[in-house]
């Protein structure tokens, strides 16, 4: 297929690398031109405007947005509503609040734009091992536009099947789903970040507590030193708390055990914001998800080992660069 991409920073890049190596063709703007231009040399065709970008492809076109949800967000998918038509659409793969896609879909159905949110997991490694796609939005252009969702997922690899699974049950095996209607795929998006909020933030207490055991004001016959890369290295081996975020944990430590090039200051995205407001309004309680995110907010106060770990795990798995102290 062909795809324009608007937006080349660590994931926008690496999506449009994906596509080319399985097929699609891609036009691509950003407005940092060294981008464009990098992305040229890989075979991609480099566009210095929106408009050129939409002057490149061919009708019904589809269009991905990789920028920074809130504002930006909306100055382009504001510039897209005057330069596409009908039956084009707009592909939302940032983290956009979910009732901000509901209210663009019907701004762009006037139309006859087409409005897709696509919840993207994978960070900087999903070029290699993919991206888990949630998807939202209405079922005949999600069908359209299936072949960049599949090649943009990981398929099936070899992670077990799920026991008592039926076979040929839709498309979750393959690392991308159809959520639901409008909104729906940047609704599971958020749900699915306020989770890996509370996982981190267990991760770093968990190694918080186990650094605390050597310090001096424990009693001698109770202190322990661990070596926590290896304490992660062997909870990586059959323990029911492995994980991908265990793996990038280890993978941290071993590069710097101390973590001491990492102040603790944590950063939100936003959707952990959203899902803990989410769980309000439906009055769930949701006190481990909401302390995740309280620890982020103190964590730009004062810092422990806890919040170094954090920064390392976003490090490692998004390319998340905290911000000085």
């Amino acid at each position: 297929m062909q795809l324009g991409m608007v937006g080349l920073g660590r994931m926008g890049a690496n999506m449009t690398r994906r596509l080319l190596r399985g097929g699609h063709e891609c036009a691509v703007y950003d407005r940092d031109a060294a981008g464009v231009a990098a992305m040229a040399a890989e075979g991609a065709a480099p566009c210095a405007s929106l408009v050129e970008l939409v002057e490149r492809l061919a009708p019904p076109r589809a269009v991905w947005l990789m920028v920074p949800a809130g504002e930006a967000t909306e100055e382009t998918v504001a510039a897209l509503a005057e330069l596409l038509g009908a039956g084009d659409a707009v592909i939302d793969g940032g983290n956009s609040y979910f009732k901000d896609d509901v209210r663009r879909a019907r701004r762009l159905a006037a139309k006859d734009v087409r409005y897709v949110d696509v919840g993207t997991s994978g960070g900087v490694w999903g070029v290699e091992r993919g991206y888990s796609l949630m998807i939202g939005g209405d079922a005949d252009v999600v069908r359209r536009l299936d072949p960049i969702f599949r090649t943009l997922a990981p398929g099936r690899g070899d992670v077990p099947r799920t026991p008592g699974r039926p076979d040929a049950h839709g498309t979750a095996e393959e690392g991308y789903l159809h959520c639901g209607p409008t909104g729906a795929g940047h609704f599971v998006k958020m749900v699915h970040n306020g989770i890996e909020y509370g996982l981190m933030q267990a991760y770093a207490e968990g190694f918080d507590i186990l650094s605390g055991a050597g310090r001096d004001t424990t009693p001698e016959e109770q202190r322990y030193h661990f070596d926590l890369a290896e304490i992660a290295e062997v909870w990586r081996r059959g323990s029911v708390v492995g994980s991908w975020l265990l793996d990038l944990t280890a993978a941290a430590l071993v590069a710097e055990g101390d973590l001491a090039s990492y102040a603790g200051y944590v950063e939100d995205s936003g959707e952990g914001r959203w899902t803990v407001q989410t769980a309000v309004e439906q009055a769930v309680p949701a006190e481990v998800l909401t302390a995740a995110l309280y620890a982020r907010f103190r964590s730009r106060q004062d810092h422990t080992f806890a919040e170094r770990v954090l920064s390392a795990m976003r490090a490692q798995f998004g390319g998340h660069v905290e911000r000085p102290a």
